[in-house]
């Protein structure tokens, strides 16, 4: 089983930090920017198909989606966002939990990340799963509740939300479905995603520029005559465009 060496310097600013992290997977998620997406095991249809929309669009833009590997909710955020996923275990990563799930835990271990604070063949008790979504909350940026009873494991990671200062969302849903949800928005506490492609925006990874090869080429090489012997024509296309000038035998970028 593989250790973390290095403790991840979010994590480090919970009260009680893990001592030991323990993964499979691709390690170098945990420097990626990330979003949690959790909520209700009993999650409705309409919550789930949300949730797998926001995941992969999340992925689409370099981002992370760091759930907790459960039935409902956690699940289908993690499977949207594979393999930019991670999964936090309150078992030991040698014991699949839950077993409704295995095909997708396995495939965090191989194509993702999945990371638990608990020895290999450690089985969880009830109060592990509240430790667990602590590791959650502070690795990443920003928290979405999918949907949430009014008592429930969702609701207490909402207090912890406010006690490490993490931005928390959660997703439009009807009277009755998902109180926990709709009470945090009557108390300000949480904000609402109504639109997804501006959500993402918020947190997406900017993208290199994509260098031009041709203009590239012709900050190097300023000769007409080896410049259209690579690339013909394009010159005077690019002429036309302002981007470059032509003097003579020579040409300039125009910046």
């Amino acid at each position: 089983m593989n250790i973390i060496k290095k403790i991840p310097k979010e994590l480090l600013e919970l009260k009680n930090p893990p001592k030991e992290l323990y993964f499979k997977g691709n390690i170098d998620l945990l420097n990626a920017p990330k979003i949690a997406i959790i909520g209700s095991r009993r999650a409705s249809v309409y919550t789930k198909n949300c949730v797998l929309s926001l995941a992969n669009m999340l992925k689409n833009a370099g981002v992370v989606v760091v759930s907790g590997g459960a039935i409902g909710v956690d699940i289908k955020a993690h499977e949207g966002a594979m393999p930019l996923s991670i999964g936090v275990f309150a078992n030991g990563l040698d014991e699949i939990y839950p077993r409704s799930n295995e095909r997708s835990i396995k495939e965090l271990y191989k194509n993702a990340l999945a990371i638990s604070e608990n020895e290999p063949n450690y089985k969880a008790k009830p109060y592990d799963f509240l430790l667990r979504n602590r590791l959650i909350i502070a690795l990443s940026k920003a928290v979405v509740i999918a949907q949430a009873d009014l008592k429930s494991g969702s609701m207490q990671s909402a207090r912890l939300c406010k006690e490490l200062k993490k931005e928390l969302f959660v997703l439009p849903q009807r009277l009755n479905e998902s109180e926990g949800t709709n009470l945090l928005l009557a108390k300000k506490e949480a904000s609402l995603i109504n639109d997804f492609k501006a959500f993402v925006k918020l947190f997406a990874q900017p993208k290199e520029e994509e260098k031009d090869e041709f203009l590239e080429f012709c900050k190097k090489e300023n000769s007409l005559d080896k410049i259209l012997a690579k690339f013909g024509n394009l010159v005077y296309e690019y002429e036309l465009l302002g981007k470059l000038e032509i003097n003579g035998t020579f040409v300039r970028v125009l910046e």
